[in-house]
């Protein structure tokens, strides 16, 4: 009996570890779609339509930037109780692309958590009932001249308040830091498949803004732990979530149609049209 029970545990192991090398091998090796639309910035977009990404139909699709030259900068679109779909605030702020931000009052409007704009805070944290953070204010993205960056939270009560920058927003949970994984809980907001919206940064400063689409057959979106997996074989040293599900939307301004380049889901059909109105955006913008 403890022979079988050693060999089960050999073999669940062995299954686990080449699954996860399989979709590893997915990710990094398949011909990704690419289309440059700004200097030092592309779109790159595949759809997984094989069950072959975590034994799913998976539709990725992410603009990269290489900070670096005449590449365009990052900003922060926002307002303070008006909601707006995505490609509104990137065509409000003559935007290059935009990703939609942090989590929001649907039925209010603002940001549930911390958004300061050019130096001016727009939205405080609304704490959870305990008076805790909750698990999107326990890090944040940072814009200082155009420049993006990521910081976690260092547990104290007035941590924005020692952010210099001009522009934050908090949001997650953090993925990955400084290289290091980030230990996630296995509640059903991590651990079930949602369409998700990211940041992630590479050693050498490229930024990515990521959505994968979800709630549709055609891709069933993922899990934060997926999702830490997809950021690190892309080469992230460090990655934090935003809100995603029905909010998940990237706009390109050069994409035709409405600009969206995925799916949202929130018409529950698979077109460009199922926007969400949300409360803020990350932009990208021509580098004046």
């Amino acid at each position: 009996m403890l022979k079988r029970t050693i060999l089960f545990l050999i073999f669940s192991v062995g299954s686990f570890a080449f699954a996860q090398n399989v979709d590893s091998i997915a990710v990094v090796k398949t011909k990704w779609q690419k289309q440059k639309i700004a200097p030092k910035t592309k779109l790159v977009s595949h759809h997984f339509n094989g069950k072959n990404l975590f034994m799913a139909n998976q539709n990725i699709s992410y603009v990269e930037v290489k900070p670096r030259g005449n590449a365009p900068l990052f900003a922060i679109g926002a307002d303070v109780k008006v909601l707006k779909v995505t490609q509104i605030f990137g065509k409000e702020n003559n935007a290059i692309a935009a990703i939609n931000g942090t989590f929001f009052d649907i039925k209010n409007g603002g940001s549930v958590d911390f958004v300061k704009v050019g130096g001016a805070v727009i939205n405080q944290n609304r704490l959870e009932k305990n008076n805790t953070r909750a698990r999107h204010q326990r890090a944040a993205i940072l814009i200082n001249n155009g420049k993006l960056s990521i910081k976690k939270w260092d547990g104290s009560t007035n941590w924005e308040d020692s952010l210099t920058e001009k522009d934050v927003m908090n949001s997650g949970p953090l993925l990955i830091y400084n290289q290091k994984i980030e230990e996630l809980d296995t509640t059903a907001f991590n651990r079930l498949r949602h369409p998700r919206s990211a940041i992630g940064i590479k050693a050498d400063g490229t930024v990515i803004l990521l959505t994968v689409d979800g709630r549709q057959e055609n891709s069933a979106g993922m899990s934060l732990f997926e999702l830490t997996k997809v950021m690190r074989w892309l080469g992230c040293t460090s990655a934090i979530n935003l809100d995603g599900g029905g909010s998940t939307t990237l706009w390109v301004s050069s994409a035709p149609e409405n600009g969206v380049v995925n799916y949202p889901s929130d018409n529950k059909k698979w077109d460009h049209e199922g926007t969400r109105k949300v409360a803020n955006v990350i932009l990208l913008k021509k580098k004046q």
